[in-house]
């Protein structure tokens, strides 16, 4: 099984940018789609970004869409999230999971793998 572990998290300003770093380790990515989640205090944990098994396919929550980003460096068994342009609605902490299903879902059931999050904070 995979271990995963986010990094990159902080206290921002309206505005600002962030890249959110998640490392993986115990089996290479590549054998996964990865995703992000995040969860909002007093809200339920929500799809943010995913990327398929193969690189081809990426999708994103409408929330997010056009403002973040997400890659994969299988070489470096790593996933990323670039969020720019945050705001006050992106406060949540957010986690990186893994999902060894044949088929790239946006559903949190599906993914096997989390990591702890980490803690994004966009205030002025």
């Amino acid at each position: 099984q995979v271990q995963l572990v986010e990094s990159g998290g902080g206290l921002v300003q309206p505005g600002a940018s962030l890249r959110l770093s998640c490392a993986a380790s115990g089996r290479t990515i590549s054998t996964y789609h990865m995703g992000w989640f995040r969860r909002a205090p007093g809200s339920e944990r929500e799809f943010v970004a995913l990327k398929s098994r193969s690189g081809l396919s990426t999708y994103y929550a409408d929330s997010v869409k056009g403002r973040f980003t997400i890659s994969r460096d299988n070489a470096k068994n790593t996933v990323y999230l670039q969020m720019n342009s945050l705001n006050p609605e992106d406060t949540a902490v957010y986690y990186c999971a893994a999902d060894p299903s044949l088929k790239a879902t946006r559903q949190a059931d599906d993914y096997d793998y989390w990591g702890q999050g980490t803690q994004v904070t966009v205030s002025s």
